[in-house]
């Protein structure tokens, strides 16, 4: 059988392949899965990944009603075809409810920039099916309406450039370094972990990268074709940041107050100390981001290594309260004028909290 697949995958364009699928092998049965493969233009493993979701489709989640479609490895089977026959079907009824949010949905997705014409024209005539058949339900949703944020402009760009496979040129804010960069990047897929995000492959950074769509400040659809290289999909099912092994180590000190640290970040290790605290080994792309956690942290945590990154948030733990003695200076400043107009005299200031410091690495 063919190796996994390495080729950008669309949800969109898997969908509108596995529609297909059902109708080919309903005409086509024990059909022999190279064959398959081939006329579709995709690999074995691929067919063979489809044909897991079809079994939980059909046209209710009755018994008798889902696809019962099986493969040996060689030949696909359906036993029961008839599923699907019109006569089996019942008619579909949607309470008032589902129909006004199917109809505002509907007309919402319609108004999607970037949305592909032809896409757009099947929409808009389904929803006019849907609104004949809704009746005076109809006339309800049509005093709602839903208005995307400017995520959904970027949404059908990015859709866009994965279907024509073309390349992106984004305008990207990274929170942890606080910044906006400019990349190039040949998109491979969508997904949705909480935020949706393009998984892609970033000419900057030549490396694989994930960037959340509400964070792209710019984007435009470059002539350019999309050409990542053949890597294989990861399984984003469990968490999306997954580090690779190549990724700098970082070690992290907490306290009992920081053990939340193993939970949220995937790690390598986690050993217990003595004080109820653990010593978290963990792989990162970008170490640097750690600096938020130390600061965070404050006296529950440090970075222990590498020593660069310890030195660095011990420099933005000293920044951060240079900061707020200016603050304390200045109030103190003004609270001296004050006491000065009333009763003449120098008035004691207390001194300044000083940054800490010492071999507690990059404790904040």
């Amino acid at each position: 059988m063919a190796g996994k697949p390495v080729r950008p995958v669309n949800a969109i364009d898997q969908t509108r392949r596995m529609l297909s699928l059902v109708t080919y092998l309903k005409e086509r049965p024990g059909a022999r899965v190279e064959d398959v493969a081939r006329a579709f233009g995709i690999t074995e493993d691929e067919l063979v990944s489809d044909l897991d979701v079809l079994p939980m489709c059909g046209t209710s989640f009755r018994g008798g009603d889902l696809l019962d479609i099986d493969t040996d490895g060689e030949r696909i089977w359906w036993h029961n075809p008839a599923a699907l026959a019109a006569e089996a079907a019942e008619p579909l009824r949607l309470a008032a409810d589902e129909a006004t949010a199917l109809l505002v949905a509907a007309r919402a997705v319609a108004t999607l920039p970037g949305l592909r014409e032809s896409d757009r024209q099947a929409l808009l005539r389904a929803t006019a099916k849907v609104e004949t058949a809704a009746g005076e339900t109809a006339g309800a949703s049509s005093r709602l309406s839903v208005t995307f944020e400017s995520e959904g402009g970027v949404f059908a760009d990015v859709d866009r450039a994965i279907a024509e496979r073309r390349r992106l040129w984004i305008r990207y804010y990274s929170p942890a370094r606080d910044e906006v960069t400019e990349r190039e990047i040949d998109p491979i897929r969508l997904v949705s972990v909480g935020h949706t995000y393009v998984e892609a492959w970033c000419r900057r950074s030549e490396a694989r990268r994930t960037f959340r769509l509400d964070r792209v400040a710019e984007i435009k659809i470059l002539d350019e074709p999309s050409a990542p290289p053949e890597i294989e999909l990861r399984d984003l099912s469990e968490a999306l940041v997954q580090p690779a092994a190549e990724d700098p180590e970082v070690v992290v000190e907490v306290g009992p107050g920081g053990r939340w640290v193993a939970e949220y970040y995937p790690h390598d290790s986690a050993e217990e100390l003595a004080d109820g605290g653990l010593r978290i080994t963990l792989r990162t792309p970008d170490p640097a981001s750690l600096r938020r956690l130390a600061l965070r942290l404050g006296r529950e945590g440090r970075i222990v290594s590498p020593p660069e990154l310890a030195a660095s948030a011990r420099q933005a733990a000293r920044e951060a309260l240079a900061a707020y003695d200016g603050i304390e200076a200045v109030e103190a400043g003004g609270a001296a004028d004050s006491d000065s107009a009333e009763a003449p005299g120098p008035q004691p200031v207390s001194a300044a909290p000083t940054a800490p410091d010492g071999p507690d690495g990059g404790r904040a």
